[in-house]
């Protein structure tokens, strides 16, 4: 049968719950600890969010990988765009993922990728929060940014934590007003709306980058002693000192996190390598380097994305879009 299912986010949404993508994630960050799970890097075409040429305004990323705990392989290709698609009201990622049988290279699905993208960044996070605090899931956040990131990145963090504090800011104080009011059935405890970002730092076990800020409004002094700091996206948004004194550095993926995002400008000046790594969210997911005495130590860890987590999640979508009868079959032979 060479029939491709195709499933749209509507559907995804109804099929998958955000516990368990968290637990999705975390399986498949484990598994690509152990290298059972294959993750190139990403490839980048700037379609003007860097360059000059050509002007959109925004960029794509192409990211396959192989799913060894699921057996399925496939691609998402998924990027931002500000520009015209701003101007028309369209959201800021905009994504589709494809899978495969990588037996005999079938397409089994093509899928929205744009929620997935959304809510798996935040359940990368999440996880790598567990598996540097370990059994100590009472927890204090921070998030720069009250959009759909910082939102997610709640949703995520409240599946595995208590959130007894949670601070945010944003440059539009109406976005963390509305953020208050649609995340308080997350945090057990106070949102706390932020006047000045130098706020969400302070006393927080977890400090999120959830921006767009080409900025590295982030400073080396405002990180106290057992806070992990999460810049997430493909910007700065934390400055290069804090970077070079942090005790630790974790990334989910050692060779795309130096050619982008926020390790990208010392990588480029040789001040950070491959040897500033300490490890991966994968081995410490597998207990291969622990951390010891959070405590007095101050870490970034950069879960970047990667195309593993997305493949997972659609394949699990895609076990249950089958035994539901959802989704549309279509026949790309003819």
């Amino acid at each position: 049968m060479t029939d491709t299912l195709l499933i749209n986010q509507g559907q995804i949404k109804e099929l998958v719950t955000m516990k368990e993508i968290v637990e999705l994630v975390d399986k498949t960050f484990k598994d690509l600890g152990k290298e059972k799970t294959i993750n190139p890097t990403k490839v980048l075409l700037d379609l003007g969010e860097t360059a000059g040429y050509p002007p959109y305004e925004g960029f794509m990323n192409a990211m396959p990988a192989y799913i060894g705990w699921q057996d399925v392989a496939g691609l998402k290709w998924a990027g931002g765009f500000l520009g015209e698609r701003k101007e028309l009201g369209l959201p800021y990622i905009t994504s589709m993922i494809m899978l495969i049988d990588p037996k005999v290279g079938n397409f089994l699905s093509v899928l929205d990728g744009a929620f997935i993208t959304n809510v798996r960044t935040g359940a990368q996070s999440a996880n790598a929060l567990k598996y540097i605090k370990g059994n100590d899931k009472k927890i204090k956040l921070g998030i720069y940014g009250a959009g759909m990131q910082g939102r997610t990145q709640t949703m995520a963090f409240s599946e595995i934590f208590d959130i007894e504090q949670l601070t945010i800011y944003d440059i539009f104080s109406e976005a963390s007003e509305n953020f208050k009011e649609s995340m308080s059935k997350y945090v057990n405890g106070e949102i706390i709306v932020a006047e000045d970002p130098k706020e969400v730092a302070l006393d927080a076990d977890a400090v999120i980058c959830v921006t767009q800020s080409k900025d590295a409004f982030v400073k080396d002094e405002w990180i106290e002693p057992g806070t992990v700091v999460f810049p997430m996206g493909s910007y700065q948004e934390v400055e290069n000192k804090f970077l070079l004194n942090a005790d630790h550095i974790i990334v989910d993926h050692v060779e795309q996190s130096l050619h982008r995002g926020v390790l990208k400008d010392l990588n480029s000046q040789g001040k950070i390598t491959e040897k500033n790594i300490y490890t991966t969210i994968g081995e410490l997911g597998n207990v291969n380097k622990p951390i010891d005495d959070l405590s007095n130590k101050r870490i970034v860890c950069i879960p970047i994305g990667t195309g593993a987590m997305d493949i997972a999640i659609s394949k699990f979508v895609y076990d249950k879009a089958k035994e539901q009868g959802i989704g549309e079959n279509f026949d790309f032979l003819g």
